[in-house]
């Protein structure tokens, strides 16, 4: 999959909020988490909100969308 170059990136707690509130994890969504964990230099409280993102995952809670 060839995603573009440039993707503008938003915070995490706002990365959040928009999945909780869609209750749907869209391919940018999982593009911004995915750049996100290969920065090696998250916060506690930025692992906690892929955490999150990934529990409601496996628990049924959020879809995944093409």
């Amino acid at each position: 999959m060839q995603l573009s170059s440039y993707m503008p990136q938003i915070p995490l707690e706002e990365l959040y909020g928009q999945i909780m509130f869609s209750n749907v994890v869209t391919p940018t969504d999982r593009q911004q988490l995915r750049a996100a964990l290969l920065k090696e230099c998250l916060s506690e409280d930025e692992k906690a909100i892929v955490d999150r993102i990934l529990y409601n995952v496996r628990r049924g809670w959020l879809q995944m969308v093409e």
